[in-house]
C-alpha cells in the first residue's frame, strides 16, 4: 500500500490517479447539509431528489448575476400571481425521511384487509413471475425511458411493444394492434368512437347487455360529446328494432360476458355488418387460448385488459389495455402503433409509424385525444407471453377452466344453480332457493373471501390463476358452510375431463408460433433476453433525458418501492371500502395536498391519463354550464401554442375550437382573446392554457387572460402539465384557473383539481358506494384510476414535505436559466421574459441553420445520440425549435455535459456552414453512428472514427451506443408491418 501510495503521489502510475469524474461522483457527501440535532433522521429525500448542492446553486446564481434564490425567482415568476411563502411549508406538508416513509407505507399497507377476490369483472390476481417483477417493473431501465420518439435509441422497448401487438394480433385474430391504450372501458370507447366516425351519418352504438358496467359508464360518458346515443340491452333483439336498424353505427360485446356466459356471435356479426356498421369485441386474452378467436367469428375491432398477463390488480391499475383492429380501420385506429422499419444501411429497425393519426398532427379534427401507451405494462404483459409461450399459456388457461367446472359441479351437488351453459372462468349463481346473496356474502366476508355482487338472489365467482387448490376448498366451505352441508376436502374433488366449452366455440386455429415465444422459457434464457432489450434503450440511468414539457425526472425507489406489496398489489378495484382504508387513506391524504398544492378545492384520481385529465376537466365545465341552464355554451378558446391533446380533447367533449393568437415574443395575445371571448360570450365555454406557456416563459398577463374568459362566462382550464415550475411560488387558482390537471411523470399524478363549484361535477363510477347527484359518469374503468400509481405521487410529496417541493420547483427554475445562460450565444434563444429569464425550460430556435447548410433539428437531435443524451422535445411547439427541460433532478455536473454536447455540436455545424464538411456527408447528417459503422472494414467519411465517436472526452468512459443508425421513416409507413418477424423472415435476415 505504501508503495501504491508513493507511485500515486509521485504521478508515477498516472493511470490509476483518481480522475475529476471520480472526485464529482463523491460531489455530493462533502456538501451535505448537518442534521438540525442528533435526533433528526440522516435519509432525507430533498438533498437525495434535487440534483444540485448549495455550492452548485449558489455558482449558477453567481452566473446569472444572482446573490439568492429569492431575487432570482422574483425575476422569473411575475409578482402578480406569486402566493404566500407559508402557502406550501413543512407545517402544511411535513416531511417524512425514507425510513420513515417505509414505516408510514407499511402502516398503511396493514390498514387493507388480504381478502381474496373472486370479484372478477375484467379483474383478477396476476401471478408476476418473479423474474419479470424484478428485472421489469422493478427495473428502472424498463420504467424511466420516454416514449420512443428517439427509435435508434429505444430499440429494446419497441421491440418489446411489437412483441405485445403480436400477442394481441395472434390471440384475436385480428390483422394489426397498437401498442396498447389506458384501460378496457376507455378502449371500448375509442372503439365506439371508432364506429361513429365510419358511420357519420348514424348515431346509435348497442352494448348488449352482458358488457361491464363499468366499461357502460364510460361509454355513456364518452357518446355524450359526439352525440351518439348508447342503447342497452340483448344485443341481438335490439338489432330488430327497426328505428335503431337505420341509425346503428356499432354493436358491442363481452365474449365472455360479465356473467361468465359465452355465444357464438358469427350471426349478430353477419348482421351488423348488413347494416353497414362495425362489431366491437371485448374479450380476454387468456380464455383466448381456449375458445374461438373473435376474428374468427367476424369482429371488427377487438378490445380488453391485458393485465391478466402478469401485471398485477393495483386497486385499478395501471394496466395495459388492448386494440386490435381488420386491416381497413388501420389508419383510424387510436395510440401507439410500432411497426419495422430499416435503417440508412439497410438493417431491420422498430419505429412509431401512421403518426400522422395522432392528435398532436390532427388537433381538433382527431377523435382521440389519446397521447401515449401504457408502454411499461404492455412490456410486463409481452414478457409473460415471451416467458410462458403458446403451451404455457393454454396450461394456464386450462387450469382455470377446470377449477371453474370443479366449483360447478361442487356447489351444484348442494343445492345451487349455476346459470351458465357454456362458460371460461367465471359463473353466475341463483342463491334464492338457499336463501339471499346478502347473507352469502357476510358468509365469505367471514371467511375473508370476496364475491361478486349482483342482486338479492345471485352471486358471480371468477377464477384465475392465483387460485391454489386450498384456495379452492376454502371458496367451496363458504358456500357449503351456508347451505348447511358436509364441508369438502381436496380429496372430494377431481379433475373433470371434460370441457363446457361447446365445440363450436374451441380454439382450434393456431397462436404465437413466433420464435420469440418459443425459445425463452427457462429464467436463465427469460433474464437474458429482458437485459437483451433493455441495453438497447437510453433511459434515466444513462443521462438526462431534457424533453422540454415532459419533466422527465427519477421516479425514486423509495416511491416505486411500496407498489409490489401484496397489500396494495393484489387488491382488487371493486373491493368493499371497510377492506381498503389505507388505500383509502393514501388517496385522501394525496388530495387534500394537492389542493394545497394548486389552491383548490377538490380533487378527482379518477382520470388515467394527462389527456384523460384534460377530457375529465372539460366535461366538468360542461356539466356545470348544464346545471345552470347554460347547456349550449360549447365553444372552447386555445392559443396556438397549446398541444395537441387540448383541442383533440376539447372536440371530444363536444366543444367547437377557436384558436388564439400567440405574439411574436411568445405572449397571448390579449387582444385576439379579448375580441373572441366577446364574440361567442353566448356561448363560450371554456379556455385552455398553459402556464408557464409551452414556450418556456411565465406570461405576465395570466391574470388578465383569465378574466377575460369569466367576465364572458366561461371557465377556464390551466393544463398542469407544467406545474413543476408554480410549487409554492404560484398555483392555478391563483393564475385564475377553475380547474387543472397534472401528470405522474411530470409532477405528481394524473388527478385532476377543481374550484369549489365545480366540485359537485367530478366523476363518479358504478362502483362507488355513494354518488353525487351532479356527477359526470365515469371516465375510468376503476372508481380511482390507475390507482397504485397514486403511491408514488403520495411517497414523493410525503418525503419532500412542503419546503422541499418549493426547493424543487426554484432549482428547476435555475436549472433551465443556467442552461440558458450557457447556451446563449451558440444559439438563438426563443424566448424569455422582460427580465431575461425562462421558466423551467428553454426553447432554442435552429432555423438559421436549416438557411446555411440544410441542418434540420432531426439532425442535431440524431447527433446528440452519439453524445449519449435523449434529445430535447423537436420541432414542437415550433416546427425549427428544440425545448429543453432539465428539471430540479439534474446535478450542475449533469447539466454542464449536455451544454457541452450542444456547443460541440454548434461548432461541428459551423464547420459545415465554413464549408470545412460537405453538406450531405458530415457528422450531423450521419448520425447517430453505431458501433458497428465505427467498426466497419471501410471508411470513406470526411471525418474520423474518433470524432464520429468520441467527440468529448468523458464519451471514451461513458459511452451509450445506439443500435441502429438513422431510421428511414417513409419505408416504414410505405411498408407497414406491425408484428414480430416469422422463422422465414429471421432465416433471410
Amino acid at each position: 500500500m505504501a508503495a501504491l501510495r508513493y507511485a500515486l503521489a509521485s504521478g508515477r502510475l498516472t493511470s490509476l490517479r483518481p480522475s475529476r469524474t471520480f472526485f464529482l461522483h463523491f460531489r455530493g457527501l462533502a456538501n451535505l447539509k448537518p442534521p438540525s440535532s442528533l435526533f433528526a433522521p440522516l435519509d432525507t429525500f430533498p438533498e437525495r431528489h434535487i440534483g444540485p448542492d448549495d455550492a452548485e446553486a449558489s455558482k449558477m446564481l453567481s452566473q446569472l448575476g444572482y446573490e439568492s434564490i429569492e431575487a432570482f425567482v422574483a425575476d422569473t415568476v411575475p409578482p402578480k400571481v406569486r402566493v404566500s411563502t407559508h402557502s406550501v411549508n413543512n407545517e402544511s406538508i411535513p416531511s417524512f425521511s425514507e425510513t420513515q416513509l417505509h414505516t408510514r407505507a407499511k402502516e398503511l399497507a396493514g390498514l387493507n384487509k388480504p381478502f381474496k377476490s373472486y370479484i372478477g369483472m375484467g379483474y383478477h390476481c396476476a401471478v408476476v413471475p418473479p423474474v419479470i417483477l424484478r428485472n421489469v417493473m422493478e427495473n428502472p431501465a424498463w420504467y424511466t425511458p420516454y416514449t420512443p420518439y428517439q427509435p435508434e435509441i429505444a430499440q429494446g422497448r419497441l421491440e418489446s411493444l411489437v412483441n405485445y401487438q403480436t400477442m394481441v394480433m395472434s390471440l384475436t385474430a385480428m390483422d394489426i394492434a397498437n401498442a396498447s391504450l389506458l384501460d378496457e372501458a376507455t378502449a371500448a370507447a375509442e372503439g365506439m368512437v371508432m364506429s361513429s366516425v365510419s358511420a357519420p351519418k348514424k348515431k346509435t352504438f348497442v352494448v348488449d347487455s352482458g358488457v361491464a358496467p363499468q366499461t357502460i359508464a364510460v361509454l355513456r360518458t364518452r357518446a355524450k360529446g359526439f352525440g351518439i346515443r348508447v342503447v342497452t340491452g340483448n344485443a341481438s333483439a335490439v338489432l330488430e328494432d327497426p328505428k335503431i336498424r337505420f341509425d346503428i353505427c356499432g354493436v358491442l360485446v363481452q365474449y365472455p360476458d360479465v356473467n361468465g356466459n359465452m355465444e357464438d356471435f358469427s350471426t349478430l356479426a353477419q348482421a351488423t355488418h348488413s347494416l353497414g356498421a362495425l362489431v366491437i369485441c371485448a374479450t380476454d386474452l387468456l380464455s383466448l387460448t381456449k375458445i374461438k378467436a373473435p376474428g374468427e367469428w367476424g369482429a371488427d375491432v377487438v378490445v380488453g385488459n391485458s393485465a391478466r398477463f402478469g401485471v398485477p390488480a393495483g386497486y385499478g391499475g395501471p394496466h395495459a389495455a388492448f386494440f386490435a383492429v381488420t386491416d381497413r380501420l388501420k389508419r383510424k385506429m387510436p395510440g401507439r402503433l410500432i411497426g419495422r422499419s430499416r435503417d440508412i444501411e439497410g438493417n431491420p429497425a422498430y419505429r412509431l409509424s401512421l403518426q400522422t393519426r395522432e392528435q398532436h398532427i390532427r388537433r381538433e379534427k382527431a377523435t382521440s385525444n389519446i397521447c401515449t401507451s401504457q408502454a411499461l405494462l404492455a412490456n410486463m404483459a409481452a414478457m409473460y407471453a415471451v416467458y410462458h409461450g403458446p403451451a404455457g399459456l393454454k396450461r394456464i388457461a386450462t387450469k382455470v377452466h377446470k377449477f371453474t367446472q370443479v366449483f360447478k359441479s361442487a356447489v351444484e351437488s348442494i343445492g345451487y344453480k349455476a346459470l351458465n351453459g357454456a362458460f371460461f372462468d367465471t359463473l353466475t349463481l341463483d342463491v334464492a332457493s338457499l336463501g339471499s346473496a346478502e347473507a352469502l356474502h357476510a358468509q365469505a366476508t367471514a371467511a375473508g373471501i370476496n364475491l361478486r355482487r349482483i342482486d338479492d338472489n345471485h352471486v358471480g365467482v371468477s377464477f384465475d390463476e392465483s387460485v391454489s387448490p386450498n384456495d379452492l376448498v376454502n371458496l367451496l366451505n363458504v358456500f357449503a358452510t351456508y347451505a348447511s352441508a358436509k364441508p369438502f376436502k381436496l380429496s372430494d374433488l377431481s379433475d373433470p375431463g371434460s370441457t363446457s366449452i361447446p365445440r363450436e366455440l374451441r380454439r382450434t386455429s393456431e397462436y404465437l408460433p413466433h420464435p420469440v415465444f418459443n425459445k425463452h422459457h427457462s429464467e436463465t434464457e427469460m433474464l437474458r433476453y429482458i437485459h437483451h432489450l433493455a441495453g438497447k434503450d437510453l433511459s434515466l440511468v444513462h443521462s438526462m433525458i431534457p424533453l422540454g414539457s415532459c419533466t422527465m425526472k427519477l421516479n425514486s425507489t423509495s416511491s416505486m418501492i411500496p407498489l409490489t406489496w401484496p397489500e396494495f398489489s393484489s387488491v382488487h378495484p371493486f373491493a368493499p371500502y371497510d377492506q381498503v382504508k389505507g388505500y383509502l387513506q393514501i388517496i385522501k391524504e394525496l388530495e387534500d395536498d394537492l389542493c394545497r398544492i394548486t389552491g383548490f378545492h377538490a380533487a378527482s384520481l379518477q382520470p388515467n391519463s394527462g389527456a384523460a385529465g384534460e377530457y375529465t376537466g372539460l366535461c366538468v365545465i360542461r356539466a356545470y354550464h348544464e346545471s345552470r341552464g347554460e347547456g349550449h355554451r360549447d365553444v372552447c378558446l386555445i392559443p396556438l401554442s397549446a398541444h395537441g391533446t387540448n383541442p383533440a380533447s376539447a372536440a371530444m367533449a363536444g366543444l367547437k375550437v377557436v384558436s388564439i393568437k400567440v405574439h411574436n415574443d411568445g405572449n397571448l395575445d390579449l387582444e385576439d382573446l379579448r375580441a373572441k371571448a366577446e364574440k361567442y360570450r353566448d356561448n363560450l365555454a371554456a379556455f385552455m392554457i398553459t402556464y408557464p406557456s409551452t414556450f418556456g416563459v411565465f406570461e405576465a398577463g395570466v391574470l388578465d387572460a383569465c378574466q377575460i374568459i369569466h367576465d364572458n362566462g366561461g371557465q377556464v382550464y390551466l393544463d398542469g402539465a407544467n406545474l413543476n415550475a408554480q410549487i409554492g411560488l404560484t398555483n392555478p387558482a391563483t393564475c385564475g384557473g377553475d380547474v387543472c390537471h397534472m401528470n405522474l411523470h411530470k409532477t405528481f399524478a394524473i388527478p385532476i383539481c377543481v374550484a369549489e363549484h365545480l366540485a359537485p361535477f367530478l366523476p363518479s363510477h358504478p362502483a362507488m358506494p355513494v354518488r353525487g347527484e351532479q356527477s359526470i359518469e365515469a371516465v375510468s374503468a376503476a372508481p380511482f384510476g390507475s390507482a397504485s400509481i397514486n403511491l408514488i405521487s403520495w411517497a414523493y410529496i410525503k418525503m419532500l414535505g412542503g419546503h422541499g417541493l418549493v426547493d424543487s420547483s426554484k432549482m428547476a427554475l435555475l436549472n433551465a436559466n443556467y442552461m440558458a445562460k450557457r447556451l446563449q450565444g451558440h444559439y438563438n434563444l426563443r424566448y424569455k421574459n422582460e427580465n431575461g429569464r425562462v421558466a423551467h425550460e428553454l426553447l432554442i430556435d435552429l432555423a438559421e441553420f436549416d438557411k446555411a447548410a440544410g441542418l434540420k433539428v432531426t439532425d442535431f437531435a440524431k447527433r446528440l445520440q452519439d453524445y449519449g443524451f435523449h434529445p430535447p422535445t423537436c420541432s414542437w411547439p415550433i416546427q425549427t425549435c428544440m425545448l429543453i427541460e432539465p428539471t430540479e433532478s439534474e446535478t450542475l455536473e449533469e447539466l454542464d455535459r449536455f451544454c457541452d454536447a450542444m456547443i460541440e455540436i454548434r461548432q461541428e455545424a459551423g464547420d459545415i456552414i465554413s464549408g470545412k464538411q460537405p453538406k450531405d456527408n458530415n457528422l450531423l447528417k450521419n448520425a447517430p453512428h453505431t458501433i458497428s459503422a465505427i467498426a466497419s472494414s471501410e471508411w470513406n467519411r470526411p471525418y474520423t472514427r474518433e470524432q464520429a465517436a468520441y467527440p468529448l472526452s468523458w464519451l471514451r468512459e461513458r459511452k451509450f451506443w445506439p443500435t441502429v443508425s438513422r431510421i428511414d421513416d417513409a419505408y416504414g409507413d410505405l411498408n407497414l408491418i406491425c408484428d414480430c418477424p416469422s422463422v422465414e423472415e429471421l432465416a433471410q435476415h
